[in-house]
């Protein structure tokens, strides 16, 4: 009897004799590259995989369980470290006690091992888009990763209602757990509701009193376009937002899985805007600007219109990722919960029950609290 071919492949990208359907150029140079994970994104140790279902590859990270120092693999980094950061740059109300909570939910996740995980679909981005994938092969996928990874939480990140809603729905009726993890910020149509905004003209005309020029970035802006990031995304930020280097900008711009737009001083870049479309929705992984320049003049507002003029130009609906929450209100976008969707049915019953019980308390004190605040 002929063997049926496993509707559900593990594989390694980085293999010349891999298997490949036929996908998007951009998209498997992006899989094969991102072997070389700290090569890429200096602060993630891990390992990088693919999974293939039919005609779809799907990226997959593998953590062990040791504490990451991105919020891009590891749920402690995202959920304690993060937001422990998060309380020194906003000042929220009752601070002190939300330390407090942090240190007990440290020690629940740390007891439910939660950092031995694998991502699925885990691009390494800020913002996962997961393209037109429905979730219609989760259970199938499940399966055999729960059968490689008997001992590790299985996830997506960036799942919602907005972007995907048929993968979110897959996920619930599989019975994956849904943990409320930020407040995104979307427009479903730019040209409604931003180019009709005082701001779009606002943010026109301050393009246009800046004297730089507006054009796509060339391969020799990749370090300078790394440096800008870093300065915003890591420097002002947090540390634990995803360092890209400066092979990642130049080998992104090859393929053309980001699009990047700079905005020069002559032949100096002193803004960029990357973006990258997937399933007919857009959002800028990459934003930078010189912030040793004077706020007055406006760089962060120029490289976001940079994004959003290119996204509207392509007829695409915007994510625009966490953050800025009044800045982005005021061009159209409104708030969507993000959840990091984990399947715990096959770890232990103490695992799964701290796991579910971490997601009841995010869903009844965290969901308010970003509503309110903006998070």
């Amino acid at each position: 009897m002929e063997r049926r071919a496993d509707p559900v492949r593990l594989f390694d990208p980085a293999d010349p004799d891999a298997d490949w359907p036929a996908i998007p150029s951009a998209e498997r140079a992006y899989l094969t590259m991102m072997a070389d994970v700290r090569g890429h994104v200096a602060n993630v140790a891990t390992r990088w995989r693919a999974v293939r279902t039919g005609d779809r590859v799907l990226p997959l990270t593998v953590n062990d369980g040791a504490r990451g120092d991105s919020y891009v693999c590891t749920p402690r980094a995202a959920y304690v470290d993060y937001a422990r950061a998060e309380l020194d740059i906003v000042g929220v109300r009752g601070a002190t006690m939300l330390r407090g909570m942090l240190h007990g939910v440290d020690a629940m996740l740390r007891s439910a091992r939660i950092d031995r995980i694998v991502g699925i679909d885990n691009w390494l981005l800020s913002t996962n888009l997961h393209g037109d994938w429905d979730g219609a092969d989760l259970a199938a996928i499940r399966t055999r990763l729960a059968a490689a990874f008997p001992d590790h939480v299985l996830s997506i990140r960036s799942v919602d209602d907005w972007s995907r809603p048929a993968l979110a729905a897959a996920a619930r009726r599989d019975d994956w757990v849904m943990l409320p993890s930020r407040q995104v910020w979307v427009v479903d149509d730019l040209r409604h509701a931003w180019r009709t905004r005082n701001q779009y003209g606002n943010d026109r005309r301050l393009v246009a009193r800046s004297g730089l020029s507006i054009g796509a970035a060339v391969p020799s802006d990749a370090p300078r376009i790394a440096d800008l990031y870093r300065r915003l995304y890591v420097g002002k930020y947090s540390a634990l937002n995803p360092v890209f280097t400066p092979a990642f900008v130049a080998a992104t711009m090859a393929s053309g899985l980001i699009a990047y737009r700079v905005a020069r001083d002559g032949a100096r870049v002193m803004a960029v805007a990357g973006l990258m479309a997937r399933g007919g929705i857009a959002t800028p992984p990459v934003v930078g600007y010189d912030t040793d320049r004077p706020q007055a003049e406006g760089l962060y507002r120029i490289a976001s219109w940079m994004f959003m003029e290119a996204a509207m130009t392509r007829g695409l609906r915007l994510h625009g990722s966490a953050g800025a929450a009044h800045f982005k209100r005021l061009r159209g976008a409104r708030g969507v919960i993000e959840y990091w969707a984990m399947h715990v049915g096959h770890l232990s019953r103490p695992r799964a029950a701290a796991i579910r019980a971490f997601a009841a308390l995010l869903t009844r004190v965290a969901v308010p609290m970003m509503r309110r605040n903006g998070w």
